[in-house]
């Protein structure tokens, strides 16, 4: 949601109150949808994912190229949910060293079926939770460019924007930028 998540980090470098940001989501309806329940739903949603981030980096998603919006955007998806970050540091860098032209309908089992090993509770996971999860991934990565839909997967990888890497690095963000540049 590019366009909904510059909105919201120019809102949140107004650094708004309760009310104000009641006002910028329900009233105003900056997010442009049909309902106050939806922009309040896709509002948080993307509210958690910024605030991963600081002030310069809602600066940079506000203000600057389509480029670094989205790469700074990813950054934060990744910041937010780890699944993410793993799954483009193992099976989208995997895809990518082979030199193959997209992810492939296996890869998803086969990630989880790994999760699985670390972390047990991922077997407990209902079919409709994985179906959901990898949609939303593919969508994420879609939206970021690092796949050219989400019907075909094929792989579009990016280089790094030296101003995202600058940022991250200042930050000392080692899992995502690892997570950004294994999938180049």
């Amino acid at each position: 949601m590019p366009l909904e998540s510059k909105r919201i980090a120019a809102l949140l470098l107004t650094h708004p109150n309760d009310s104000a940001w009641h006002h910028a989501i329900e009233i105003d309806n900056i997010l442009q949808k049909k309902t106050p329940a939806t922009a309040r739903r896709q509002a948080t949603l993307i509210r958690k994912r910024l605030l991963t981030l600081d002030a310069a980096g809602w600066e940079m998603i506000s203000n600057r190229e389509s480029e670094v919006q989205l790469q700074l955007l990813l950054a934060a998806a990744i910041k937010h949910s780890p699944l993410l970050g793993d799954f483009m540091r193992t099976v989208y860098a995997l895809r990518q060293r082979g030199l193959e032209s997209a992810l492939a309908p296996h890869d998803w089992p086969d990630f989880l079926a790994e999760c699985a090993h670390h972390d047990p509770t991922v077997t407990q996971w209902a079919d409709s939770t994985r179906a959901k999860l990898f949609q939303v991934i593919v969508r994420v990565l879609a939206e970021a460019k690092y796949l050219d839909n989400a019907r075909s997967m094929g792989l579009t990888p990016r280089s790094l924007h030296p101003d995202v890497r600058r940022y991250l690095g200042e930050r000392h963000e080692t899992y995502v930028l690892e997570c950004l540049e294994r999938a180049q």
